[in-house]
């Protein structure tokens, strides 16, 4: 959250819209956002005085765009004359106290005992490490939402581009690593695509990440991955729009002007990658050019020889097992008051916050368990 915008959560306000955007944690998740969802998130903000806003995509920011005051918000929230807000304390062990029927958490500083402990550590592996230790069953993490590392003369300065595309992943090739069955054939996406200096971003890759953090771990983000510039049209439309162009603006050489929804930069590339040259005109167009024309502007392959981090978010598939949750109350089945919100749990989601809204989420439900276990008021 520190230093960014803060991405609050999403204007998907209907639960099965809302849910498609965890690949793991879809399904336990639907009941809880039912009990408190991005409408609950922007009252509890806006009642205490902040003002947010939503963009196009449905990305929902505080109207003054800087992470400290979301931060401030939850800070005063929580401060109180029954609370104590400390910092730098941090947790070497906690365990269960059967003679006294209280948790004991152990700290560098001091120890402290009580009836309930909400775990919101994040991807934090000393307290998975001591969660495990607990027989609690974990998923091993590993990352989600990166970009792709690319090396492709086709890019080569054109960083900065961003495209409405397709993308796809074909999983079981021939490949040194078998896939597991359970991992769907073909990964696929859309939305925007970002070319940068590095290879490619934007939420269309994002997207691909979180769908396909696990296979593609596997496959030690080495792998291919095929991109269709203009999803919009099918073969058959783009044959058409080629043969109006070739009508309509015979003379006019092809790398000039470029098809609608392509930047000139963009269109130039793929036309060299086709093998039409700057001289190129339209009418000069045999029936093979057009095919090899067609088949980059639908299929154009690039090899991931790794994977950057997007900006300073990190996110991980992986963590406590769902199975371990009563997700009425975001409460351990094996130990009764103890609570988990946010990313220790394996679930995650694509980029757009959606993530901070599964933390919102579970910490209500988190805390108005507590509340009622402790007849105060919530």
């Amino acid at each position: 959250m520190w230093g960014g915008r803060c991405n609050v959560t999403h204007a998907a306000f209907e639960v099965p819209e809302l849910s498609t955007n965890y690949p793991r944690g879809q399904r336990e998740l639907v009941g809880p956002f039912y009990h408190y969802g991005p409408l609950q998130t922007l009252e509890f903000f806006e009642r205490r005085g902040v003002q947010l806003k939503t963009e196009e995509d449905g990305r929902i920011f505080p109207v003054s765009d800087q992470s400290q005051t979301i931060i401030d918000c939850l800070v005063s929230a929580a401060s109180g004359p029954f609370t104590e807000v400390l910092k730098g304390h941090s947790v070497q062990q906690f365990q269960w106290n059967e003679k006294e029927e209280l948790w004991r958490v152990q700290t560098k500083e001091v120890a402290f005992s009580s009836r309930y402990v909400l775990v919101a550590t994040g991807s934090n592996p000393k307290i998975w490490d001591l969660l495990s230790q607990m027989n609690l069953k974990l998923v091993d993490p590993v990352p989600s939402l990166f970009t792709f590392r690319i090396k492709d003369a086709l890019l080569e300065g054109l960083a900065g581009i961003s495209q409405e595309v397709s993308l796809s992943v074909v999983l079981r090739q021939r490949t040194a690593v078998e896939i597991p069955n359970r991992f769907p054939k073909v990964l696929e996406a859309s939305g925007p695509l970002l070319i940068t200096h590095k290879g490619v971003s934007g939420p269309a890759v994002l997207r691909l990440s979180a769908w396909g953090a696990l296979p593609l771990y596997l496959l030690n983000y080495q792998f291919q991955f095929e991109v269709n510039w203009l999803p919009q049209l099918g073969r058959d439309d783009l044959q058409n729009e080629i043969e109006k162009r070739k009508s309509e603006q015979p003379k006019k050489q092809l790398h000039g002007t470029p098809l609608s929804g392509l930047t000139k930069r963009l269109w130039q590339r793929l036309c060299k990658e086709a093998g039409i040259v700057p001289e190129h005109r339209w009418v000069d167009l045999n029936g093979k050019q057009v095919d090899r024309l067609i088949e980059q502007l639908q299929t154009t392959t690039f090899q991931v020889n790794g994977k950057n981090t997007f900006k300073e978010e990190f996110v991980t598939a992986g963590g406590v097992d769902l199975k371990e949750i009563d997700f009425k109350r975001f409460e351990s089945k094996k130990w009764p008051g103890l609570y988990f919100a946010g990313e220790v749990l394996n679930i995650d989601a694509i980029t757009g916050g959606f993530n901070f809204q599964n933390a919102w989420t579970g910490a209500y439900l988190a805390a108005l368990s507590i509340a009622e276990k402790s007849n105060v008021d919530a």
